[in-house]
């Protein structure tokens, strides 16, 4: 089994039966194995080309000069950089460096005021001074890429094309991370079996691969296809499904001998959104086996709380850190 290329082209259009059509692909994409690929979704094949290069210029920096403007610095803003083995799955380092990024604000911001976890102040190097244009560029694109694929989702789930923008995503937690992996070494991950938080994932990844996701007869490996980018669901999405809608399991290994770069962009849930189900009456499958061996549909609370409780455990000492100097940041005000 491979996972399925479903050109989402129609999303854009305003023919309705295209876009119907569309929808049952997705719906079965996301119930089958709860990963695809994209195609047709308009993003610049030069755009993609300027992040590449200028995100390789920045890991091919000594340490010290990327440690500027390590982590640490934005406090419970959670952005910059993290050196290899700084980020945990399952309690295991993960053999990759990485960026993180999110919406920038202001610090009059009510919610950076307010203190909430992963708002805030993007961190960017001096050089190379082409990062922060490319990443900003390639961030509103594929912000839109999310706005329309999700339009798509909610048709595949019978809802009208606005209904989780409406009710979920009034204010959307966009994240997007930049992740160099060096050649893994035998009997090491570059990041462990894991899966996303959220509503959907959208990854650009190089032409490398590494990429693996647990398919119900095993591990499929999901190389890169040429203009594409890989979609995948999270954790929310099948909550809010009641397990129609998997989130599946993935994991990276970079057996290649050269470095791997990969761009994932989260598009997920208001911080403040409630996780209640799409249906009230919705069938609710069975977490029982699940990787982490966590329930998804005993959760109660906002995506905020969600989220929260998950980065830390991927950051512990960073959270200990922001938790011990701000106690009331873990959760949104």
């Amino acid at each position: 089994m491979s996972l399925p290329v479903i050109d989402m082209a129609p999303l854009f259009g305003r023919e309705e039966a295209p876009k119907q059509a569309l929808a049952r692909r997705i719906a079965r994409a996301c119930e089958e194995v709860g990963f695809f690929y994209v195609c047709g979704h308009r993003i610049r094949t030069d755009l993609m080309e300027r992040l590449d290069a200028a995100a390789r210029a920045f890991f091919a920096l000594p340490t010290s000069e990327k440690a500027r403007i390590d982590m640490a610095r934005a406090g419970g803003a959670w952005r910059g950089w993290f050196g290899l083995h700084g980020e945990l799955t399952s309690g295991r380092p993960d053999d990759k460096e990485g960026l993180y990024f999110g919406d920038e604000l202001e610090p009059d911001d009510p919610r950076v005021r307010a203190g909430w976890l992963l708002h805030g102040a993007n961190q960017w190097p001096s050089e190379p001074a082409e990062l922060k244009p490319a990443v900003a560029a390639y961030v509103a694109e594929v912000s839109r890429v999310a706005e329309v694929l999700i339009q798509g989702v909610s048709l595949a789930l019978g809802l009208d094309a606005q209904h989780f923008q409406r009710t979920y995503l009034a204010e959307p937690t966009r994240l997007f991370r930049i992740f160099h992996y060096p050649p893994t070494a035998p009997g090491a991950w570059g990041v462990g079996e894991h899966t996303d938080y959220g509503l959907l994932t959208l990854l650009l990844q190089d032409e490398i691969g590494g990429l693996e996701v647990k398919g119900r007869r095993g591990w499929l490996s999901a190389p890169p296809i040429a203009g594409t980018l890989v979609c995948n669901i999270g954790d929310m999405l099948e909550r809010l499904t009641g397990g129609r809608f998997v989130s599946t399991p993935h994991r990276v290994v970079n057996t290649s001998g050269k470095s791997r770069l990969s761009y994932p962009f989260f598009y997920d849930p208001d911080f403040t959104a409630m996780m209640t189900p799409v249906s009230a009456d919705q069938p609710i499958r069975s977490c029982e086996g699940r990787w982490d061996q966590e329930d998804l549909y005993a959760f109660q609370g906002a995506y905020g709380d969600y989220l929260a409780g998950r980065v830390g455990r991927v950051f512990p000492d960073l959270k200990a850190a922001v938790s011990t100097s701000s106690p009331g940041l873990i959760r949104p005000a």
